[in-house]
């Protein structure tokens, strides 16, 4: 439906509300009906400025272009459900401009944003190698107030312990190697070599204390674990 059919339609039932607002005599039914009235007031004052812009685009069609350019989105949150990967991409005023202007492509793996003359730029974002397979077609875009909420649809409802495989191989690279038939102790005196090797003098000067006292109560025959000469 065009926008001038759309803007006439709302004020055809903003007149009709009015006229049943003042015949109705129960002040509950009153009260139901002018709540509506604020609701097609605010729907018809969006649709007639979405015409306005529409207008000044078709009036000077080389304005958008010279205005626009492209930037890209780097800032979002994610969180996820059982069945939903969600993407929440904060970007002021997008619930004002036509919803035709918010573009988002899906494939198994990826998702691409566009958005398209909000305040003058057109607005980007392209995430690739997806930590899970979505299925692309079941997933969608929801526009709210400053907010563009991306929904990609889980091909199994297994959690997400990232965004991305890349997040993960990043993840899994900071971990340290474990041997199911090594040592316990060993992890132990890797990580206080890390620590040690990564410390500030303070803290050097604490582990050395450690071992020191260590070896001590080892040669008093009052146990104590081996530490490492760091």
């Amino acid at each position: 439906m065009a926008l001038t059919e759309q803007i006439n339609q709302l004020e055809a039932d903003l007149q009709e509300l009015g006229s049943l607002s003042e015949k109705a005599e129960r002040k509950r039914v009153k009260e139901v009906l002018q709540q509506e009235q604020k609701k097609v007031e605010k729907e018809l004052a969006l649709k007639r400025q979405q015409k306005e812009q529409q207008a000044k685009r078709e009036a000077d069609p080389s304005a958008a272009s010279k205005a626009t350019y492209t930037v890209k989105i780097n800032n979002y949150a994610w969180d996820q459900s059982e069945k939903f990967v969600k993407i929440y991409l904060t970007l002021k005023d997008v619930h004002k401009i036509p919803p035709e202007n918010v573009e988002v492509k899906f494939t198994e793996s990826s998702f691409s944003v566009l958005v398209k003359e909000l305040d003058g730029k057109n607005h980007q974002m392209t995430i690739l190698n997806l930590l899970g397979p979505v299925d692309e077609k079941d997933s969608y875009k929801k526009i709210k107030t400053d907010m563009v909420l991306v929904m990609c649809k889980k091909q199994t409802t297994k959690k997400w312990e990232c965004l991305t495989k890349a997040e993960k191989q990043s993840k899994d690279k900071d971990k340290p190697a474990t041997d199911d038939n090594a040592d316990p102790s060993d992890g132990l005196m890797t990580m206080l070599k890390k620590i040690y090797s990564d410390g500030d003098d303070e803290m050097k000067r604490t582990i050395n204390k450690a071992w020191s006292e260590s070896q001590e109560k080892k040669i008093r025959g009052e146990g104590g674990g081996d530490m490492m000469d760091f």
